[in-house]
C-alpha cells in the first residue's frame, strides 16, 4: 500500500492581512518565476506572496469591499479577484495592471474559476442562482447557466434565495461545470451546450467549496458543506460514492492534491484536516489557526508538495506535504 501523505508546518505569517483572510489560490509558475500564492481579505486587498518564505511581493488594492474569491489563469500570467462590491478585477500578476473589470448586475459574485484551457472564467452568481461565463479573450459575458427552479414551485415563491450560488468547479476536461448552493444542492452543467444536466443531492446546508479530482477523465467531485461533511460524487451517475466526516463545525473549503491521492479541508472548527481518500478518514489534524479556516489550497503541478491555509485569524499557514 502506498504511504499516506503527511503535512508538516513550514511557515506561518500572523497578521498577513488587517482583517479576516477569506480566500487563497496558487498562481502557476511561468518561465520567469516560481508559483506564487494569492490571498484575498475582508480588508479589501489582494496580496501576492512568494513561497516558501511567504515574503510579501505586493499588495493590490482596487476593491471597495471585502475580497471573497481569487482565481488564477492556468498560464500563471493573469488572475482575478471578486469582492462584495460585485466587481471582478482581472489583473496582470507580475505588474498588477488591471486588464478588465467585470460586472453583471444585479448579481453578487462569489467563487470563480478559470477553465483548464484558460478560455473562460466561471463566476458563481450568488442571488441570481446562476453561473456567469466570461470569455477571456474579449472579457465579454458569453453565457449565463441558470439553476432550474424546483419542480412545482411557482415563480412567486422565494426559492431563489435557497439556490444562492456560492461555489463553482470545472471538470479537468472543461466539459462540465458544477456549482454549490445555499440549500445544499449541487448542480451540474454541460458547458458546450449550456445545458443543465442534474442535481446532486446529499447535503442539507450550504456547499461552500467544490473540487474535481485531477485525473483528466475524472467524474469524481468533492464537496464541502456547512453540515460538517465532505461528500464524494460521481457527477455522471448522480451517486454519492463516499462521505467523510470528522470536523466539528462547518467545512468551508476542500482541495485535492495534484496526484488525486489526498484531500485537505478547512473548517469553522479552526482545523485543517488531511484525508486519505481510500481510507475515507482524516489521517492528520492541523491546529495552526485560532479561528475559522476559510480556504485550503494545494500548490498545483508536480508533487503538489505545498498546502496553504488562510483564516479569520488574519494568518496564512504553509505546510510541506510529503
Amino acid at each position: 500500500m502506498a504511504k499516506s501523505m503527511k503535512l508538516a508546518g513550514l511557515k506561518s505569517v500572523e497578521n498577513a492581512h488587517d482583517e479576516s483572510v477569506w480566500t487563497a489560490t496558487w498562481v502557476p509558475a511561468t518561465g520567469s518565476r516560481p508559483p506564487l500564492l494569492l490571498t484575498g481579505s475582508l480588508d479589501e486587498t489582494v496580496k501576492v506572496w512568494r513561497p516558501d518564505e511567504l515574503d510579501l511581493l505586493r499588495t493590490n488594492t482596487g476593491h471597495c469591499l471585502g475580497v471573497v474569491s481569487v482565481a488564477a489563469h492556468p498560464s500563471g500570467v493573469i488572475a482575478a479577484s471578486a469582492a462584495l462590491d460585485s466587481f471582478v478585477r482581472v489583473f496582470d500578476v507580475d505588474t498588477n495592471a488591471t486588464i478588465a473589470t467585470l460586472e453583471s448586475p444585479p448579481s453578487e459574485v462569489w467563487q470563480m474559476q478559470f477553465d483548464p484551457k484558460g478560455t473562460t472564467l466561471a463566476v458563481a452568481g450568488g442571488g441570481s442562482a446562476s453561473i456567469k461565463l466570461w470569455d477571456t479573450a474579449t472579457w465579454r459575458l458569453v453565457a449565463t447557466l441558470s439553476i432550474p427552479r424546483p419542480e412545482g414551485s411557482k415563480p412567486s415563491e422565494k426559492s431563489g434565495s435557497k439556490k444562492f450560488v456560492l461555489s463553482v468547479a470545472w471538470s479537468p476536461d472543461g466539459r462540465r461545470l458544477a456549482c454549490g448552493s445555499m440549500d445544499g444542492t449541487i448542480s451540474v452543467f454541460d458547458v458546450a451546450r449550456a445545458k443543465f444536466l442534474r442535481h446532486l443531492e446529499g447535503h442539507y446546508m450550504p456547499v461552500r467549496s467544490l473540487v474535481f479530482s485531477p485525473e483528466h477523465d475524472s467524474r469524481k467531485l468533492y464537496s464541502a458543506s456547512d453540515d460538517g461533511h465532505v461528500h464524494i460524487h460521481d457527477v455522471e451517475g448522480k451517486a454519492i460514492i463516499g462521505a467523510m466526516s470528522g470536523h466539528t463545525g462547518w467545512v468551508l473549503s476542500v482541495d485535492v492534491s495534484p496526484d488525486g491521492e489526498a484531500i485537505a479541508t478547512g473548517s469553522s472548527d479552526k482545523t485543517v484536516r488531511l484525508w486519505d481518500f481510500k481510507m475515507r478518514a482524516a489521517i492528520q489534524v492541523m491546529s495552526n489557526h485560532t479561528d475559522q479556516v476559510w480556504a485550503v489550497a494545494f500548490r498545483p503541478g508536480g508533487r503538489g508538495d505545498r498546502l496553504a491555509s488562510v483564516s479569520d485569524d488574519k494568518s496564512i499557514s504553509l505546510y510541506h506535504c510529503s
